[in-house]
């Protein structure tokens, strides 16, 4: 029987992912995403991305599922995924962190913040500079609310089914976050709006903001 699972939101959102993407990762060579979920967006952005290494991670329960779908894929740059996730013991960051190479240049997540609590939230930046490179860029997609007030009522009515769900989850306000990424030396560089009230929020290592392209 098939482990993989399945989302139409993936199927929907790759594309406008993609093309923000392929503006700011055409010079990074090895991408580690945190909470791959289904393998669609490794499976899709690994073919798209052919000069990057695509790194697929998640929680143990998922990685069946990740495995199979990449494997049809048959992507010479999209290894097997990794067990990875937002841990607060025995300190807050990411684990099992694994003894292959780390160090990667970019890190992507998409529709994770929202549904970890706060907590895990913090302990997945915490977590970042355990993974990421010197010059590395930090690529999360998801909805945010902004200085406290949501973007949309349909955000509005996603949060309180998230919250009802698990009340410790929710939509993060976007400058809570870049506190977070400002707190291990990342700068926001770009905050793209996406379709269905979602954004594609990207940081940068402070130092090396006046290298980005335009």
């Amino acid at each position: 029987m098939s482990q993989q699972q399945w989302s139409e939101a993936c199927e929907r959102n790759r594309a406008p992912i993609l093309a923000v993407l392929q503006r700011h990762l055409h010079d990074r060579t090895r991408v580690l995403e945190i909470g791959s979920g289904t393998g669609q967006h490794a499976a899709y952005f690994a073919a798209q991305l052919p000069h990057l290494q695509w790194q697929a991670s998640d929680h143990p329960d998922y990685l069946a599922g990740i495995a199979e779908r990449l494997a049809k894929a048959a992507l010479p740059n999209a290894p097997a995924p990794w067990p990875l996730q937002a841990v607060l013991s025995p300190r807050p960051g990411l684990a099992p962190l694994p003894a292959a190479p780390l160090g990667f240049d970019a890190v992507f997540s998409a529709n994770t913040l929202h549904i970890m609590s706060w907590a895990h939230v913090q302990a997945l930046f915490a977590g970042l500079p355990a993974v990421m490179a010197d010059n590395a860029l930090l690529c999360i997609y998801g909805p945010f609310n902004y200085h406290g007030a949501f973007s949309s009522e349909s955000n509005r009515q996603f949060d309180a089914w998230l919250k009802a769900r698990d009340p410790e989850s929710g939509i993060r306000d976007a400058e809570a976050v870049d506190a977070l990424a400002a707190a291990q030396g990342l700068a926001l560089v770009e905050d793209v709006a996406m379709p269905a009230n979602n954004r594609l929020r990207v940081w940068r290592v402070a130092d090396q903001r006046s290298a980005l392209p335009g």
